[in-house]
């Protein structure tokens, strides 16, 4: 696959990355834990800093389907629910940590988690 940045072509199956951005939703009132969670995993290192993290609030909406056990809502009824979008990076070899501490502090069953990796673009 080929990519376009700052008008420079680049093959972007021939890279590889070191760091993701990691993205996750949560309830409002849980985004504080969560973000304590993605800090203690080793998510949200910059340079001498730790703990980084972005945040936008918006609305959630799903459906529970049969089988569910939803922490707001119920089966079969569509719920909306405010909640944080909250942006960090992290390691690819912190990755999977990272998951796990986010997994045991989000109250969803099926959290929506967004991995990007971030190219090595300077070497």
């Amino acid at each position: 696959m080929i990519v376009i940045l700052s008008g420079i072509l680049y093959d972007a199956t021939a890279m590889e990355f070191s760091y993701v951005k990691f993205v996750v939703y949560v309830p409002i009132t849980h985004a504080d834990s969560v973000r304590e969670a993605l800090a203690v995993s080793g998510a949200g290192k910059m340079g001498m800093y730790d703990s980084c993290s972005f945040s936008t609030k918006g609305v959630g909406r799903f459906k529970p389907m049969d089988g569910a056990k939803p922490f707001v809502g119920e089966v079969g009824k569509v719920e909306e629910v405010e909640e944080e979008r909250i942006e960090t990076v992290c390691s690819r070899e912190d990755l999977a940590r990272v998951m796990e501490a986010v997994l045991a502090a989000h109250p969803y069953e099926e959290p929506a988690i967004d991995v990007y990796p971030l190219l090595n673009l300077n070497g």
